[in-house]
């Protein structure tokens, strides 16, 4: 898989991967694409709050807070909220469909090709031993005015990431110092090594009459990036299903 692109990995389900956390998954639909899961006996996932489209028997799901309350505080403010659903299968066989409640695209990542950064909306589940947590713009532009949100999630350590773009999803690589500006609510998931911050736009004509507002988002390579050609809808309310 070594001449693929981000966007192939992503959208090609590593089945030999999978296998190790979850007795299987597919993605399905065109519009709003669903996850749908397979769990064995004692198998378990993160999934986002209010991302639970259905279960069948078998299935326990409650609300837990991943970390620990240390990093409760930085997720609610990220707009996830203090704690995800927690699913664990009670017996072979169970199946959990998920849903970003938005229209696009679902993917997968596999860690271990390395760390990504969401911004709000693009988690939806988490399969393995992964860390959920709470990363900030690396500039206080980015940080108040960046279209993504004051906080944005990190996603790290060994397992499987089902993330969600709106529309379908954009590809761009950046080489070292390279910058792409992307406008507000375009941006999805990024390399976690890249640089996050604002820019202004230029002219007062661009300002008040170009459609974008007074800042673009700006990334700074090296990295990938993931856009999301549709921005996203306001979050539904974060509670889980039952």
């Amino acid at each position: 898989m070594g001449n693929e692109s981000v966007l192939d990995q992503l959208i090609h389900i590593e089945r030999d991967e999978i296998a190790k956390y979850c007795a299987g998954m597919s993605v399905n639909g065109t519009i709003a694409q669903t996850a749908s899961v397979t769990l064995n006996k004692g198998q378990t996932l993160w999934a986002s709050n209010g991302g639970l489209l259905s279960f069948t028997d078998g299935v326990a799901w409650q609300l837990k807070v991943p970390g620990g309350a240390g990093k409760a505080l930085g997720r609610m403010i990220s707009g996830e909220g203090a704690a995800l659903t927690y699913v664990t299968s009670r017996r072979d066989g169970s199946q959990v469909v998920l849903s970003a409640n938005q229209p696009g695209r679902l993917a997968t990542w596999d860690l271990s090709r390395g760390p990504i950064t969401c911004t709000s909306g693009a988690f939806v589940a988490a399969l393995g031993d992964v860390d959920i947590s709470v990363t900030t713009a690396k500039s206080m532009g980015g940080m108040m005015f960046g279209g993504a949100g004051l906080f944005l999630q990190k996603l790290s350590g060994t397992g499987i990431a089902v993330v969600h773009g709106a529309g379908d999803f954009i590809e761009h690589q950046l080489g070292d110092g390279e910058r792409l500006l992307v406008s507000t609510g375009n941006l999805a998931i990024f390399s976690s090594e890249c640089g996050y911050g604002v820019r202004s736009v230029a002219g007062c004509r661009n300002m008040f009459f170009g459609g974008e507002g007074l800042f673009m988002t700006e990334i700074t390579g090296p990295g990938w990036v993931m856009l999301q050609s549709l921005k996203k809808l306001p979050v539904p309310s974060k509670r889980g299903r039952g």
